[in-house]
């Protein structure tokens, strides 16, 4: 492949292999249909595992041999679908050519059976009865009936079935049909010339019900694989939240306030990604406003004005759209529509992802099924709440990332939005139980429905509140959240972005590191603030920061509180820090020596050990060679080299029945030839990781009077197990060795390259560490009856923060607060992508913990981070996690303190683990009771 497979997508391969080659062995010794219920949700790239499988069969791993007469017959409900896969498999699947994939036609196909090494796409349509692939005639030899059952009869021991996405997407009787066409191959038809049963059918899915109802009342062994959607949330390929917004009185008419709210949260999209691509050096992303639009009435293409629509986008931020820019999907037309001047030409879904000059897209119903764009980043939909399911399969399309990734520096850009004029509150709740229902149960997306007029999510920043203008907004909406130093769709427009987006607070104020004292929660204005560095230069755990640049060119409202406080660089003095945050994981993804030699790859191609791959591969010859000459001295390669110049044939015997009819083997030895040798080169090839071993050796030790021979070393080598448990052994200890030498300096690359690195280091261990890093924005869900707080990291553009916290959690903000050397606090958000994770074990098992407080403190040195973790005393975990946090304070020597907390008689007690005296007395404890003792031994009031 291509593309690197996400650790998810690497498990369901290998969960496919097994089944399918256990299936495939079943069904010739039974002759029973075999079934592989293949679940996936939205976004798990079900395609790209399906191709990467095709490839495994036809050329094999490290576990199964090549099969490269295979066929595969890829059925779906939709040409679009076919389509669309094909298309990635074209692209993708390197190793397979594009002569394999055979796209079935009424016109051209005849055939008395599938040709080998085929790949073979055919949509229901083309199934029916009035189709001419099921009809004989003058020009057609064979119906498609005839080729598939003497293709079964002939080829049963090689042949796979792909039954896609089991008509998701459609409804009432063309559900029914399609159902009734799929479950011919899985029961057989006698109607359809005598079809029989497939001999083993892959049915993909998102939701498992779907396509076990097909296979329901047959005699087919069926075997599952499922992805978690946790495990596709995980990956950073769709967005973390959807946010479904709509008003509060659906009375009246407020589709066209509400279509202005949705232009705000395009421009702000728009100004996001904008400058997160120019930071990054990346390809401007250029999010998509999807907008669907009533049916056709009156004789007019849509019941909505296609044209006010327009406008109101237009005078909403300040664009002025171009031929190309707008396009529609309209199913009923392929002709373009003229909107005020403007050609808005009609676009086939599946190329709007590809045509980067879109930027509006208006479309009916057709993109809720055979579409994927993943730039569409917001929508509004002008149709009725009865329209929920189609609103929901819309949004199944709509929550791919389109970097592939999570963005960790703008948490912004992790979110999808859409907006509803004619829902409301118990519709939209709809909308999410046919999204879940659509999706399977739990779409790996969270999503929340919000009144847009008051809003529930908001953007958390780090950097100071901008000065908002004083003029009301018309219609209602809320205004778009505008964050300081973002590039702005003016600038896009005017051509004025700014070299360097700059602060004009830092002449005026000092860094943090000059503060004396704490926040003033009154003012919140620090309390020794000096007003003269016109640079900042701040210094966390000894590490220096770069001096910020003087900025300029930028007013804030001077009564807003907290802008004392510098929090971006604060925020870039945590993240130059090297504190560790740690992935916890059931399953470990990789072996090592695949993880040693992804983390060399990315070490090479980022310039940080350019020679760090040939390095690596080169050791591994070493150990080739040494164990080859070891053999030679001892006398025994010979033996070995003999035994890989031969193989024996075996056969058996089998009744109609698939039972034994004879209970012996026939055996006979034949000289392997040179293909063979190449087979099983190839195989310990993919034994040693796919990465040229065995070539490199060749290149050292060839030998042209035995061309063989180096082949013939590797072979050994690789189908030792002794050597091979050598070769983990020595992968695992150069991995962890690379890992500890270069995580600090990972920190300084781009993001994609980090967030290369933490899959790479996340899919060698099941605890990992990795670099802890903030965002510059966050998205939050503020609580309602939370206190406001004005020093906290993030806030929002009033500079506050609204959080609802216990009575001890509280209690200790409080206490830290009083500290001289206090700076600002964060809240840890659990589970959120960015926050800080500790490992712990309880009962025997790895499990992760979210410390709920960091405190930013000055020392004399620079700023300290602190761990703060108040805990209930009566839990059951409270070992577990006293263990875990004394055990990251070992890890990280760098770090502030690390309490565990506890409130007793109304006095908070704290343990600090950072102490090496109590963290080594934690770490021995064997029961609560003991804990208990060392917080009355160490424990603190201060």
């Amino acid at each position: 492949m291509k593309v690197e497979l996400f650790p998810f997508q690497k498990m369901a391969l290998y969960g496919l292999r097994q089944k399918a080659a256990e299936a495939l062995g079943s069904y010739r010794r039974t002759h029973t249909p075999q079934v592989i219920s293949f679940t996936a949700p939205t976004g798990a790239g079900k395609t790209i595992i399906l191709a990467s499988l095709i490839e495994a069969i036809y050329f094999g791993d490290d576990q199964y041999p090549d099969q490269p007469e295979a066929i595969f017959v890829w059925l779906s409900d939709s040409p679009e679908l076919n389509a669309q896969s094909k298309s990635k498999i074209d692209v993708m699947a390197d190793r397979i050519s594009l002569n394999q994939c055979v796209t079935i036609t009424d016109d051209s196909f005849d055939q008395e059976t599938l040709d080998d090494g085929h790949i073979y796409f055919l949509n229901t349509q083309k199934l029916g009865k009035s189709s001419n692939l099921t009809k004989k005639s003058d020009g057609r030899n064979w119906t498609i009936w005839e080729t598939l059952r003497n293709t079964i009869d002939e080829k049963y021991d090689h042949l796979y079935f792909i039954i896609d996405e089991a008509h998701r997407g459609m409804q009432g009787r063309d559900a029914a049909r399609a159902t009734t066409i799929m479950q011919k191959f899985i029961k057989g038809s006698r109607e359809d010339d005598h079809l029989p049963p497939a001999p083993v059918v892959l049915g993909v899915s998102a939701t498992s019900e779907r396509f076990n109802n097909l296979v329901s009342g047959t005699q087919s062994t069926v075997s599952y694989v499922v992805v978690p959607p946790s495990d596709v949330k995980k990956s950073g390929l769709l967005k973390d939240r959807i946010i479904i917004a709509y008003p509060e009185d659906t009375s009246g008419s407020k589709d066209m306030a509400v279509l202005q709210a949705a232009a705000d949260d395009w421009k702000q999209k728009w100004d996001h990604w904008f400058q997160y691509c120019q930071e990054q050096h990346y390809a401007h992303v250029n999010p998509v406003f999807v907008i669907q639009v009533q049916n056709q009435a009156g004789g007019q293409v849509s019941e909505t004005d296609l044209g006010d629509c327009l406008k109101k986008i237009e005078d909403r931020t300040g664009f002025r759209f171009e031929n190309g820019e707008v396009v529609h999907t309209f199913g009923q037309t392929s002709s373009s529509l003229l909107l005020n001047g403007i050609d808005v030409q009609y676009l086939e879904p599946s190329r709007i992802a590809e045509d980067r000059k879109v930027k509006v897209v208006f479309f009916k119903e057709n993109l809720s099924t055979g579409w994927d764009c993943p730039r569409a980043e917001t929508m509004m939909s002008f149709r009725r709440a009865v329209d929920s399911t189609y609103i929901a399969q819309l949004l199944g399309r709509m929550v791919r990332t389109p970097m592939q990734m999570r963005v960790q520096m703008d948490d912004v850009l992790n979110d999808v939005h859409l907006f509803l004029p004619y829902f409301d509150a118990h519709t939209v709740k709809n909308v999410v139980e046919a999204l879940q229902s659509s999706e399977g149960g739990e779409i790996p997306t969270d999503v929340y429905g919000e009144n847009f007029e008051r809003g529930a999510t908001e953007i958390w920043s780090v950097r100071p509140p901008r000065e908002q203008s004083n003029q009301p907004i018309q219609g209602g909406n809320r205004p778009a959240v505008v964050v300081p130093g973002q590039i702005t769709w003016d600038n896009i427009q005017n051509g004025t972005i700014p070299e360097r987006v700059s602060d004009p607070t830092a002449q005026s104020q000092s860094s943090v590191g000059t503060n004396t004292g704490g926040i003033d929660q009154t003012t919140g204005q620090n309390a020794g603030v000096h007003q003269e560095q016109s640079q900042v230069n701040l210094t966390l755990n000894g590490f220096e920061t770069v001096p910020l640049v003087p900025q300029q060119e930028r007013t804030y409202q001077e009564n807003i509180p907290g802008t004392a406080l510098d929090r971006e660089a604060i925020v870039k003095a945590i993240n130059d820090a090297g504190l560790l945050t740690y992935e916890v994981r059931s399953v470990r993804i990789s072996d090592y020596l695949k993880s040693l030699f992804a983390l060399a790859r990315l070490l090479s191609q980022s310039a940080l050990h350019p020679s760090a791959k040939i390095e690596i591969a080169n050791e591994v010859v070493d150990m080739i060679r040494d164990h080859v000459q070891r053999l030679q001295n001892e006398g025994k390669y010979d033996d070995l080299a003999a035994k890989v110049l031969e193989f024996k044939l075996k056969t058996q015997a089998f009744d109609v029945f698939g039972e034994t009819v004879d209970n012996y083997t026939e055996a006979d030895f034949f000289s392997t030839t040179d293909t063979d040798i190449e087979r099983q080169f190839r195989n310990a090839e993919a034994k040693l990781g796919n990465e040229g071993i065995g070539i490199r050796y060749g290149h050292r030790y060839f030998d042209p009077e035995d061309p063989n021979r180096f082949k013939i070393d590797v072979i050994i080598f690789a189908a030792n197990d002794d050597c091979f448990d050598k070769l983990q052994k020595y992968a695992k200890d150069r991995f962890h060795d690379l890992n500890d030498a270069y995580r600090r300096r990972i920190i300084a690359l781009d993001e994609r390259h980090r967030n290369n690195y933490d899959t790479i280091v996340a899919n060698g261990d099941l605890v990992s560490k990795h670099n802890f890093r903030l965002p510059e924005n966050i998205a939050i869900r503020p609580d309602e009856d939370g206190t406001v707080y004005t020093d906290h990291l993030f806030v929002n553009r009033e500079g506050k923060a609204i959080i609802k916290l216990n009575g001890w959690e509280e209690a200790t903000i409080r206490a830290e607060q009083g500290r001289g050397d206090y700076v600002c606090w964060l809240r840890n958000q659990p589970r959120a992508s960015w926050a800080l994770c500790i490992p712990y074990r309880m009962n025997g098992e790895m499990r992760r913990m979210f410390p709920d407080f960091l405190i930013i403190r000055k020392e004399e040195d620079g700023l300290v981070v602190d761990i703060l973790e108040p805990h209930d005393g009566n839990r059951v975990d409270n070992l577990g996690k006293a263990q875990g946090l004394a055990e990251y304070a070992r890890e990280n020597p760098g770090a502030g303190r690390i309490q565990l907390i506890r409130m007793i008689n109304g006095q908070l007690k704290r343990l600090d683990v950072s102490k090496s005296s109590v963290r080594e007395r934690v770490i021995s404890a064997a029961s609560d009771n003991e804990l208990n003792h060392i917080f009355d031994d160490y424990g603190s009031t201060n």
